[in-house]
């Protein structure tokens, strides 16, 4: 069972884990063992509330099938375990950042006396270019 927050868990049937090969370079074993990681997760057909799926299928996030499935693939680390950690981590992590409401920008206006001291040091930029012109022959 992975536990998201307080009222939200998924059950170890939602999530399907996998074992691959991992890529690149590698030592002796990296043609024999399996230590990568596919980790995929229905999001239609999970136990996530409404409001978590609309969320995460509105991401736009490459790892988001069109049908709804995530596919998470974990290789850094070189146990099997620890790649599984990883990948079920990084689910939790992109389910709670899904779901964080983003707080709405009020455009605002720049201040009268910003506007001024920005006019201000245009001018004095616009009179050292022109000093500089006169000077040169």
């Amino acid at each position: 069972m992975l536990q998201i927050s307080n009222t939200v868990s998924l059950g170890e049937w939602e999530i399907e884990l996998s074992a691959i090969r991992a890529q690149g370079a590698g030592g002796q074993n990296v043609n024999k063992v399996s230590s990568a990681v596919h980790l995929r997760f229905d999001i239609p057909h999970s136990s996530l509330p409404a409001f978590y799926k609309e969320r995460l299928l509105k991401l736009n996030d490459q790892r988001i099938s069109k049908d709804g499935v995530l596919i998470i693939k974990a290789q850094s680390h070189r146990t099997q375990e620890r790649n599984k950690e990883d990948a079920l981590q990084r689910l939790k992590e992109l389910i709670l950042s899904a779901v964080v409401v983003q707080k709405k920008r009020r455009p605002t206006k720049a201040t009268y006396g910003s506007q001024r001291r920005r006019m201000d040091k245009k001018t004095q930029r616009g009179q050292t270019k022109q000093l500089r012109g006169k000077v040169s022959h």
